[in-house]
């Protein structure tokens, strides 16, 4: 009978204990997400500049409310960033791509434009000529939509995946806190900017004055990401193909990154297209008319700023990191679930609100549930776009799915003021709410696509150059 094998001294492997929340709430001190947050409030800055602060400026320039709302569409360049994502994917710019990299060189540029067109619109006044602040505009919008494409690409190939959620919240973090200031902070330069009237009791007129020290101070504001983008460390570079004429270059640019991604996704593609274009569907339809609605309901112009610009995106920026640990732990599906589920019941929380008159307490409550669900859902919402991304065309095909998320809502929410007028705010808060049940069933449906396939694991774990 054969002698027995020896029993192995070798116990099995324990398995890795999971980490506690203070162990997972570290990784928000390593570099990369603290430059996150610097580079995160240069992308969020521009937005208002050109959406609501401006609107508020040319309304009290005495701008009717129909140019000014067809200047909103100034938008458009973040909703087709696409069509240009190509050249930020891929190519150089003289000089400053040599001495910068790929991506902080379209960051650095793009940066350049934004201020620059600060500057322009700073210096004109729209009583005065409108046209030329409207290009301005568009300059801005153009230059934050580049900002957007170059940053994405930074964000995704500095980090690995797993990683890729508390970017997001980082980034998110810096980008509310811009909104804070470009929206509440922009209004508040001005105003203590203004020249007071000599007229006891009378309002104060029209000034331009305190418009252009505002839009200044934006500008310069757009400094501290300009500093992060200089000192910064250009992630490893994703290999490109070599291109021998212009044709290969096309096709390596342009085609390539959508083959790739129905490539790898096959049937599964038009599922996450899906969930791309209606997953913040609830939100965007619904914020359209919040403005005009505060309005409506007699909210003044410093209850609104106190608090949806300032209360409201501070508990935004408390669902951003909630969100990003969560995603962490639980996974990005679930979180992305809970946050589909959050936006869309928040929005009957203001349909309750519009029964309560003036009241700021509800007012308080509400914008807070409702900034909350916000900050968890985008969270969640960024991460899975990240994780769609081949790191050889992240620029490419991130601005395609940021873009598609965009499209569809915008679209629809331009039919918001003729529901309301239908049908008034009750009815179309409720139907906002309505809209977010089939994205329920799609991310259900896209928490059963497995993992994403060849996702190159060794390009996204190698991190940025030491």
């Amino acid at each position: 009978m054969p002698a027995s094998s020896p029993p192995s001294s070798a116990s099995p492997p324990a398995p890795a204990a999971k980490p506690t929340w203070l162990q997972t709430l570290q990784v928000y001190r390593e570099p990369a997400s603290l430059r996150m947050l610097s580079l995160g409030f240069s992308a969020g800055l521009p937005l208002l500049l050109v959406f609501g602060t401006l609107s508020f400026w040319l309304r009290e320039a005495g701008i009717d409310r129909t140019t000014i709302g067809f200047l909103s569409w100034v938008g458009l360049a973040y909703g087709f960033k696409w069509v240009w994502s190509p050249l930020v994917d891929r190519m150089p710019i003289p000089l400053l791509t040599h001495a910068l990299g790929r991506r902080r060189s379209w960051l650095l540029a793009s940066q350049a434009v934004i201020m620059l067109a600060l500057v322009c619109m700073a210096l004109t006044d729209p009583q005065v000529a409108l046209s030329p602040m409207v290009w301005c505009a568009v300059a801005v919008a153009v230059g934050s939509a580049t900002q957007d494409i170059a940053l994405d690409a930074f964000r995704i190939e500095s980090a690995d995946t797993k990683h890729q959620a508390a970017l997001a919240a980082t980034y998110q973090t810096g980008y509310r806190l811009a909104m804070i200031w470009s929206g509440a902070g922009a209004l508040w330069v001005a105003a203590r900017a203004e020249v007071p009237s000599t007229l006891a009791g009378a309002a104060v007129p029209y000034q331009h004055g305190p418009w252009q020290t505002a839009y200044l101070v934006m500008a310069l504001s757009m400094l501290p990401g300009v500093l992060t983008v200089l000192f910064s460390t250009e992630p490893v570079p994703a290999a490109l193909a070599p291109s021998g004429n212009l044709r290969e270059w096309l096709q390596g640019a342009l085609l390539a990154p959508f083959a790739d991604f129905f490539r790898r996704y096959r049937w599964h593609a038009a599922l996450i297209l899906a969930l791309i274009a209606t997953y913040r569907i609830s939100d965007v339809v619904m914020g359209i008319m919040a403005n005009p609605f505060y309005v409506d309901m007699g909210f003044s112009k410093d209850e609104v700023a106190a608090v949806t610009k300032v209360y409201g995106v501070v508990m935004t920026l408390v669902g951003a990191f909630v969100g990003g640990a969560m995603a962490l732990r639980m996974g990005v599906m679930r979180v992305l679930m809970l946050g589909a589920i959050l936006s869309a019941a928040s929005n009957l929380l203001f349909a309750w609100l519009s029964t309560r008159g003036h009241d700021v307490n509800a007012l308080i409550w509400v914008v807070s549930a409702d900034n909350l669900a916000g900050g968890i859902a985008s969270s969640a919402f960024i991460a899975y776009l990240s994780s769609l991304t081949n790191v050889q065309y992240s620029a490419t095909q991130y601005a395609l799915f940021s873009s598609m998320m965009l499209l569809l809502p915008k679209f629809v929410a331009g039919f918001s003021g003729k529901y309301v007028d239908a049908f008034g705010y009750a009815d179309f808060f409720t139907a906002t709410a309505w809209l977010g049940l089939p994205v329920l069933l799609l991310v259900w449906l896209a928490g059963h696509v497995h993992a994403a396939p060849d996702r190159q694991p060794d390009a996204l774990t190698r991190g940025p150059a030491p």
